[in-house]
């Protein structure tokens, strides 16, 4: 399911992670994910409602050994239980960048992805960029008629 950005969705995200959100102010959220198998540590904020020139916009930020990414303009996220990852994205035009935070403290960014990888036939795409338009497809569905956050089809 795609979800917007609430504080009780935030928990959500930090129970499949396996980490709890620390707020700091009134809008950052920071959850520490840490694997003691592979040793990796990467920290992930989100920050709520960021204003820039009078407009109002999401970030996540991802802080992890050697490696800092940002996620402007985050509209949203789809949090999966199964395979224990969040993915956060945001559209811009006809492209989407995701970035996929792991409960293993492993991270993946795929930035400004053309529309026609998540809504074609991925079977059909060079196998480098198929695992892109696989791991983004869910995010094509924001942009349907009847699409809504409280949309139960969506897993």
């Amino acid at each position: 399911m795609i979800h917007e950005f609430t504080e009780e969705n935030i928990l959500n995200i930090g129970k499949i992670l396996g980490a709890t959100p620390k707020k700091l102010g009134d809008d950052v959220f920071r959850l520490e994910l840490i694997n003691t198998d592979d040793d990796l540590k990467l920290s992930l904020e989100i920050h709520l409602g960021l204003e820039i020139e009078k407009k109002h916009m999401n970030m996540v930020s991802v802080y992890a050994s050697n490696t800092f990414l940002q996620l402007h303009n985050c509209t949203a996220f789809v949090a999966s239980d199964l395979l224990k990852q969040v993915t956060f994205f945001g559209r811009h035009g006809d492209v989407t960048t995701g970035l996929i935070v792991e409960h293993g403290a492993g991270c993946s960014i795929y930035a400004n992805v053309d529309e026609s990888v998540l809504s074609g036939d991925f079977t059909n795409l060079p196998e480098d960029v198929m695992m892109c338009g696989v791991a983004l497809s869910l995010t094509d569905s924001l942009d349907a008629d009847d699409f809504s956050f409280d949309d139960e089809n969506l897993s």
